[in-house]
């Protein structure tokens, strides 16, 4: 599948004025205008008039930037902009640049600029951000606050979720490594599971054992070193045994490959890298059980049914769901699609982006988006069309999963799931079935948080905009309790 494929003609169905970005590109790769113009067959007035934005991209040059310099279309539609342009917002939205704000515009020429420099602006902001979440749980210890969280252990956790956000997570030698091992060990086979425990006990001497939960207690896995031996509770389902002893496999056959990918991250602290071989390690099981050449055909030609995929490859609705964010191999990539996983406090555990959608870097999620919704009817999948502010438009599904149910009186711990792409991707979907994806009428407005969201008609804010100087009257109540 390539990127060229019917499923991605919205990006040359309209004008498309990409000339920030074709310079970009130019100068990245160290040509000239001269050099560049005549690879696509062009003449090099042509290609400045590209670059000035005085003529648009044609669908011809656009094929040929892809097939020659071997780039993803997107980037020329403005994703990466809109990423950039989304941080921009954020760390500008911050009330210490209160005396010196920027318009929109503005921030819109920055991202264009240099997504690069906005990535350095947005570490920049995090650090200061960083600085001051430290500084406050220091002083929750120092307070005697025995519960207090370590600090460097959630300041690595962040490091590593950019890094891996950086690569698009998509991880292309673990891929490959992962697809060596299934074809190896699991195709043959119905069960993952039993498959994997045969591969781990006849080439590794490591026995599995399933153990009761008064011996685990609070325990999943633990691998037993001097006795070759992983222990698996007994409270994991099938998909969650098999992704234990994949992700056992990951450190016995592949460590070297995680620790070169963590070498070349610039990764420099230890827990950092100790968070990043654990992601990794879980990115190569996710691999192992869903290959990823067999994973993206099956997944396209059922239309991406979530269920469906989970009883084939025997994976869980959460994993498939992770797994489906990964497709970003050149020239065979899936839809891009965003991930969100929260609590029913709203506290997010998880967030990934292939789709360039507006996750706020720091702070929740907007209270009109449907994954919050998802808790009042568990287990169904509902759908939901959005649109941001800057008018871009998404199509979502959400749904809960339970994990670790302890028994009977023991509340599962359950999380709801929040999965979508691009509105042009959506007729893609078995889940887009019966919608009306060209109607906007019916779209549900959303903001990236209320903290930076500008809407003043919303009912739900929790919080006013830091972006817009709140109005007090004592004698006017509107829908929101905080008037611009």
């Amino acid at each position: 599948m390539s990127d060229t494929s019917p499923a991605n003609t919205p990006l040359v169905e309209r004008k498309l004025f990409a000339g920030p970005r074709i310079r970009r590109l130019r100068r990245e790769l160290g040509l000239t205008q001269a050099a560049m113009a005549s690879a696509l067959g062009i003449s090099t007035s042509y290609l400045n008039l590209l670059e000035r934005d005085q003529r648009p991209v044609s669908a011809q040059i656009l094929l040929r930037l892809v097939d020659v310099f071997d780039i993803d279309p997107r980037g020329l539609a403005g994703d990466e902009e809109a990423r950039a342009q989304a941080q921009l917002h954020e760390v500008f939205a911050d009330p210490m640049f209160r005396d010196t704000p920027l318009s929109a515009a503005e921030l819109k020429d920055l991202a264009a600029a240099s997504p690069v420099g906005v990535d350095a602006v947005a570490r920049l902001y995090q650090a200061y951000q960083e600085s001051r979440t430290t500084t406050s749980m220091l002083a929750e210890r120092l307070a005697g606050d025995p519960s207090a969280e370590n600090p460097e252990a959630l300041l690595a956790l962040e490091e590593v979720r950019d890094f891996i956000n950086q690569q698009g997570n998509h991880f292309s030698a673990l891929d490959a490594a992962a697809e060596a091992l299934y074809a190896d060990a699991v195709a043959d086979h119905d069960e993952p599971y039993m498959a994997l425990r045969e591969r781990l006990q006849a080439n590794h001497q490591i026995s599995t054992r399933i153990a009761p939960v008064d011996v685990m207690e609070n325990t999943l896995r633990r691998f037993d070193r001097h006795r070759q031996t992983i222990f698996l509770s007994e409270l994991l389902d099938q998909p969650g045994r098999s992704f234990q002893l994949a992700y056992q496999l990951a450190y016995v056959e592949h460590m070297p490959t995680i620790e070169e990918i963590i070498m070349a991250s610039g990764l420099e602290k230890d827990n950092a890298r100790t968070v990043a071989r654990i992601s990794l390690a879980n990115y190569f099981a996710a691999a192992v059980l869903m290959p990823y050449g067999l994973f993206l055909k099956t997944a396209e030609k059922n239309h991406y049914d979530i269920t469906l995929l989970g009883r084939r490859f025997g994976t869980s609705f959460e994993q498939v769901c992770h797994r489906l964010t990964t497709l970003q191999r050149p020239n065979a990539r899936g839809i891009p699609f965003f991930l969100i996983r929260v609590d029913n406090a709203g506290n997010i555990s998880k967030r990934f982006s292939a789709a360039g959608f507006h996750f706020a870097r720091f702070g929740g999620t907007c209270p009109r988006w449907h994954v919050h919704d998802a808790f009042r009817i568990p287990g169904k999948i509902s759908t939901q069309i959005v649109q941001m502010e800057d008018a871009t438009r998404y199509f979502s599904i959400a749904r809960t999963v339970s994990r670790d149910n302890s028994g009977f009186g023991v509340p599962d711990n359950q999380f709801a799931i929040g999965l979508g792409c691009e509105i042009s991707h959506a007729q893609r979907l078995v889940y887009s079935r019966g919608i009306n994806l060209e109607i906007e009428v019916s779209d549900t407005p959303i903001g990236i948080n209320c903290r930076l969201c500008e809407r003043d008609d919303c009912n739900q804010r929790a919080t006013p905009s830091v972006n817009r100087n709140l109005r007090l009257d004592e004698h006017v109540r509107g829908l929101s309790p905080f008037g611009f």
